[in-house]
């Protein structure tokens, strides 16, 4: 879940990090844990290895998706279909300007956005003149992913 983007959960799933109760350090969920949820919060769960319940997980914001049990994968591939229908160059950008600048202040952040290569290659796509081409006519856009 924390190495996820986009996260459902089914009604009934649960999510911890219950490693302290057999004595482990929970690398990665001690790093990531605190980037998404506040601090405070993060502590309490790596610290008493309690369990969360999906509306809880989707009130910290772990979860974009809360649906009926029996429902998840479903909704997963109405996401997954709309992604297959968006731009294709666009989201190895997002994903990486995301990564590069998380730990950045906003306008180091912007300095950063035209050097990454991902990036570059949105902006020297046929997708981007072929979306701005749609929009200007009202249609739905053609994408190529080149």
């Amino acid at each position: 879940m924390l190495g996820t983007d986009i996260i459902v959960m089914e009604e009934h799933a649960r999510f911890g990090l219950p490693e302290i109760n057999v004595g482990v350090l929970p690398d990665a969920g001690t790093i990531k844990l605190p980037r998404r949820i506040p601090y405070h919060i993060a502590v309490e769960f790596l610290m008493t290895g309690r369990w969360m319940d999906a509306a809880e997980a989707k009130h910290w914001g772990l979860a974009n998706h809360v649906v009926p049990q029996g429902a998840g994968l479903a909704k997963a591939r109405q996401i997954a279909q709309h992604l297959v229908d968006g731009p294709p160059l666009l989201f190895p950008a997002i994903k990486q300007l995301l990564r590069h600048s998380e730990m950045l202040s906003e306008h180091e952040a912007f300095e950063l956005h035209d050097s990454l290569h991902a990036v570059q290659k949105v902006l020297r796509s046929e997708d981007l003149k072929e979306g701005a081409r749609a929009f200007s006519v009202k249609r739905k856009p053609v994408w190529q992913g080149k």
